[in-house]
Formats: structure tokens, sequence, C-alpha cells
């Protein structure tokens, strides 16, 4: 079995916040932060060297001998967009995603270019609708 690579670590997360030099996506990434923490209620953690995850769940894949621990959810200012992951997928969000704002999805991941995009009540809605969601069926 191979080893992961994105590790719970003690980096904090406005440290690397503070590292990311576009500034628009920073003044979003503490906006998220604070977003996220008041959310949650949970304490933001520093997943690999990227991802800033919140609350954290042990999962078993059904498709191979992978297993390891994972935020419920998270986000990271990325070079390309903003990447919020939304462990559970989109399924129960699609009217939700209707009055977001311009984004993009993939499986888990909810991209957007900057928060002046989205409705931020909507994306509060979508972020503590998952987190709920992902601590009732993993915790």
């Amino acid at each position: 079995m191979s080893t992961l690579k994105t590790l719970p670590n003690d980096v904090s997360a406005e440290d690397f916040i503070n590292t990311v030099p576009e500034a628009t996506k920073k003044e979003d990434s503490f906006t998220l932060l604070r977003m996220f923490s008041k959310i949650t209620g949970e304490k933001p953690k520093m997943w690999g060297a990227s991802i800033i995850g919140f609350g954290q769940y042990h999962y078993k894949s059904e498709r191979s001998t992978q297993e390891g621990d994972w935020p419920l959810i998270a986000f990271s200012p990325r070079k390309q967009s903003l990447t919020l992951y939304i462990m559970l997928g989109f399924e129960d969000f699609t009217d939700l995603l209707k009055k977001l704002g311009k984004h993009k999805t993939s499986k888990g991941c909810l991209y957007i270019n900057k928060l002046s995009d989205v409705d931020q009540v909507v994306l509060e809605k979508i972020i503590k609708q998952s987190f709920v969601a992902a601590k009732k069926k993993y915790n």
C-alpha cells in the first residue's frame, strides 16, 4: 500500500495563507478561514502543504486497499482557483449551485475564481450542509 502524502501537520493555516502571493486570493482565503471556522466550530488544520481542513474522518476505499484520514470539509487557495473540498459531492446541492454564481465543480471539488463571483450566503449554506452531512455519515 502506498503512503499517503496529504497528512495533517502543525503548520499554521494563517501562516500558510500569508504566503499566498495574489492579494485577492489571500484576502478571500482569510474570509473562507473565518467562514469555515464559524460554520464548523472546528479549528483549522493544515493537510499537506496547501489544504486547510476542518474536522476529520477515517475512510477505507471500496475500490482498493487504500485507507486513511481526511478532513470532513476543506479548502485550498490553488493557483488557478479557490478549491473547496465537498466530501459527499454535489448531488444534494443542485438548487443551491444554481443560485451560487460563477463556479465549476468536479466530483468532490467546488472551484471559485474569487469570492466576489458568488453569493456568499449560498456558499455558507453549501459549506454547512456539506459539513453536517459528512459529520453524520462518518462520525
